[in-house]
């Protein structure tokens, strides 16, 4: 006989033993509750029910509700879930055990006893209570509450996918980071404990054997520190695809919706190798994709940080302009002569190229001019032109092009008088860019294409005063889009070529008007890019934008004939009969004057250090000024 404790009635054992039994009698219950608190008690290891086979994760909790033992990481995902939010967990100790007669409660289940028949399932009781109710109510009632689980397990199971990407994304850029700096602050480590075990412990010789080798070695590892940026690296953008073809005539209506995948590491910018002390220093920058194709929109998170090369260097941070077209422009302004790096940031990642190194020079002085620190003899030196490796070609009244090494020494002599190819007639202008060299071929009224080292590639131009003519072309000089630019001596005009030679523009001087001159002879563009006009007939220097407008005069020169510009806007201007050199600000006012000089043709800068050449004619030399 069994004796149920609630209402205290009789029931015989059933065919089949205890086994048969119905499931939600009270001593089923108190028999569950006891093998819990066994485990709970006895200090042995209990795994936890959630965690996949072989994951071996011990217990450290208890669910009242789920009857489940339950691993620390379990145990944080159960309590976040909102379905087990209000569930009763305890710990497994002695207190825990104490608390499971007050928080378990006895499971549901339905009668199983055999002798009910075909109907052993139509009723659903909680034998505590006596209440008996249809099972196919309590299943409907149980189907819901399971639909609404399924349905919040299904929504938060999108958003942890989603947010484990994002997380993922970010972990990978932060992980890579952390690297770099651990491994960098275990080298620093090592020489910082290396230097003091040899303060501490080495003898004088010691020191003075290895003194050297450390600085040397920490140095190195403190430039390497220099070039890590200090910027988390990671996206403050999160990036979604709509899938829904309908929402996007409507999201149209206020802008314009694309899918772009910005990558900094395809990113271009430009600037020049070389910033001065004082002087504005900018950096263009254009976002681009993995696929190289230009972004056309703004927003990117942009920084730009100017460091010097020591470990202890300042650090200039540069103030970022969105232009809202996927360009920028950084604007630094260096404050210390000597080398730096250039680190450009796109979301945190760094732009194509970058770190780069970036020379730092102090503000040019061209009053302090006086001496020529070198000068080379050369045959009636009519111009002069300085390649970016230091070679310096002198154009010469003999018909040839002298090339001469840094020193002075001659390298090389291209052509010789004639009107053949690579021959040349009083050649007086002369610019050359990478590999390729232009010369205004004066007396052969044409302009000849060749290699840095001679070899002819292309002519254009004969006598006369049409488009693509020439009379007496005196100077030739290149931009930065590789356009040609002309002075006509005879013709009065400007004439702008692309780099093979044909014509695209005449800028004409006759006239009257300010925007008139007469016998053009040096040119040189600006930072701006706007043309500059030694004129011979008209004394002064006529300014023209790119596109041919008048733009304005700058000084009052005696017959010049030779211009260049730095790339701070100084103008330095070759006076033929005045026999000297002037020197104009930006502004056009006159700052300086190198006398001294005879019959000067021609005036160029060393690309590299700013160094000034003057061709002077009447001396057969060409002398360099360092600034």
């Amino acid at each position: 006989m069994f004796q149920c404790p609630i209402c205290e009635r009789n029931t015989s054992i059933p065919v089949g033993g205890a086994s048969v039994l119905p499931q939600d009698l009270h001593l089923g219950f108190e028999v569950e509750v006891a093998g819990y608190m066994s485990k709970m008690v006895n200090n042995s290891e209990v795994c936890c029910d959630e965690c996949v086979d072989g994951c071996n994760g011990l217990a450290e909790v208890f669910c009242c509700i789920c009857r489940q033992f339950l691993c620390k990481l379990c145990r944080d995902h159960h309590s976040s879930s909102r379905r087990f939010s209000k569930h009763i967990i305890v710990l497994l100790d002695q207190e825990g055990a104490r608390q499971l007669h007050t928080t378990m409660k006895p499971r549901d289940h339905y009668c199983s006893q055999p002798n009910h028949g075909n109907n052993n399932l139509n009723f659903y009781s909680t034998h505590k209570t006596h209440t008996v109710k249809e099972i196919s109510t309590v299943a409907k009632t149980h189907q819901i509450e399971i639909t609404g689980a399924l349905e919040d397990a299904r929504e938060e199971k999108t958003l942890l996918s989603e947010l484990e990407a994002i997380s993922l994304s970010k972990t990978t850029a932060l992980t890579l980071q952390k690297e770099q700096f651990e491994k960098m602050v275990g080298d620093i480590g090592h020489y910082t404990d290396m230097a003091s075990h040899i303060l501490q412990t080495h003898t004088d010789h010691e020191i003075v054997a290895l003194g050297g080798l450390i600085p040397t070695e920490l140095q190195a590892t403190l430039e390497r520190v220099q070039t890590i940026s200090l910027t988390p690296n990671q996206h403050s953008n999160i990036t979604v695809s709509v899938q829904t073809d309908d929402l996007i005539p409507e999201l149209s209506k206020f802008g314009n919706l694309s899918e772009f995948n910005l990558s900094p590491s395809s990113s271009t910018w430009t600037s020049t190798s070389v910033a001065k002390v004082g002087t504005r220093y900018d950096v263009k920058i254009q976002s681009k994709s993995s696929k190289g194709e230009e972004y056309p929109h703004g927003g990117v998170e942009v920084k730009g940080e100017m460091r010097f090369k020591t470990h202890n260097g300042a650090v200039v941070y540069g103030e970022v302009e969105d232009h809202r077209d996927g360009t920028y422009t950084i604007t630094l302004t260096p404050q210390t002569a000597g080398p730096h790096q250039l680190l450009i940031t796109m979301d945190g990642q760094h732009v194509q190229n970058s770190p780069n190194d970036l020379d730092v020079r102090p503000k040019r002085d061209y009053r302090i001019l006086c001496n020529a620190q070198q000068v080379i003899q050369c045959n009636e030196p009519r111009c002069v032109a300085i390649h970016d490796n230091g070679d310096i070609y002198v154009g010469s009244g003999d018909g040839c092009i002298y090339v001469f090494d840094q020193t002075g020494q001659l390298k090389n002599t291209i052509g010789s008088r004639g009107r053949g190819d690579g021959q040349f007639s009083f050649p007086s202008g002369i610019s050359i860019k990478g590999d390729v060299l232009y010369v205004a071929d004066s007396g052969n009224h044409r302009v000849q294409k060749l290699t840095s080292s001679g070899k002819f590639l292309h002519k254009f131009g004969q006598q006369a005063s049409g488009q693509g003519q020439f009379n007496r072309p005196w100077s030739v000089i290149i931009d930065s889009n590789n356009k040609l630019i002309v002075s006509d001596y005879r013709n009065h005009t400007i004439q702008i070529f692309n780099d093979n030679g044909g014509w695209l523009l005449t800028i004409d001087g006759h006239g009257s008007g300010n925007h008139s001159f007469q016998y053009p002879c040096g040119l040189a563009l600006d930072p701006l890019g706007n043309i500059h006009v030694a004129t011979w007939g008209s004394n002064t220097i006529k300014v023209f934008t790119k596109e041919g407008v008048y733009v304005r005069m700058n000084g009052d020169p005696n017959h010049p004939n030779g211009i260049a510009i730095d790339d701070e806007g100084y103008s330095l201007v070759s006076e033929c009969w005045g026999h000297c050199l002037f020197i104009y600000d930006p502004e056009g006012n006159k700052i300086h004057t190198v006398g001294n000089l005879k019959y000067p043709r021609g005036t160029a800068l060393d690309p590299r250090d700013g160094s000034v050449f003057i061709a002077n004619y009447g001396a057969g030399t060409v002398l360099k000024y360092c600034v």
